[in-house]
């Protein structure tokens, strides 16, 4: 979705590729009933793959320039405590794409959907090596999602100059002490709105409040 807002070449490879996987598997269940049509599958391979590489090349770079800020941030963020990095998982590399896609064709005959390409593509998170999608704290998942989401501000501001507004959704209560007054301290130039139940946190960490707004009994109160 980062990704999306940044680089309108990848909006369009990711809008024509997911047109040909739609398409790709409605022929795939046709088959069934009409299986003189399958020669015509290599015509939307070779569009998955046009546009899939290039789908995955936006995705490389883009984890690449990630990784060069998520690390320092979270750094910080855990007290220089643990080293967070993000890894691009494709399903298939940029040079097997082509004959993945044709080795699995048989399979995808079978299945009536299309096994192979960046539309089952993921990304890991690792704090000093190790993959906290399976193994890290609760507190550890969320401190990586707030490092992703400040990084992403860092890579909207190299590339527009300028800094999108942060939205935080009740975030202190679930960090310990120490990491709250991190991330306080690393949003204090960012234009941010934060909900949360209550005010003392704010205030015991001395964060600037411009605006306070209450919602009381479904009515919203501006305090200010």
């Amino acid at each position: 979705m980062e990704l999306c807002q940044l680089n309108k070449l990848y909006v369009h490879s990711l809008v024509q590729y997911n047109k040909v996987i739609i398409q790709r598997n409605k022929l795939l269940k046709e088959l069934t009933f009409k299986p003189e049509y399958e020669s015509t599958l290599d015509v939307w391979d070779i569009q998955m793959v046009q546009y899939g590489k290039e789908v995955m090349r936006c995705r490389q770079e883009f984890i690449c320039h990630l990784n060069g800020m998520i690390t320092e941030i979270h750094r910080k963020l855990s007290g220089e405590k643990e080293v967070l990095m993000v890894a691009y998982e494709p399903n298939v590399s940029l040079d097997t794409f082509d004959s993945a896609v044709k080795k699995s064709r048989i399979q995808d005959m079978r299945q009536k959907t299309t096994l192979v390409g960046p539309h089952r593509d993921d990304i890991s998170f690792h704090i000093n090596g190790v993959d906290i999608r399976k193994f890290g704290s609760q507190g550890q998942q969320r401190t990586a999602a707030l490092s992703l989401k400040l990084a992403e501000i860092e890579l909207v501001r190299s590339i527009v100059h300028d800094y999108p507004v942060l939205l935080l959704d009740d975030v202190l209560s679930e960090l310990d002490s120490s990491r709250q007054n991190h991330l306080l301290a690393g949003i204090d130039h960012i234009q941010t709105l934060i909900t949360c139940t209550g005010l003392d946190e704010f205030v015991n960490h001395r964060f600037p409040i411009d605006k306070i707004f209450k919602v009381i009994d479904g009515k919203v109160v501006n305090e200010n």
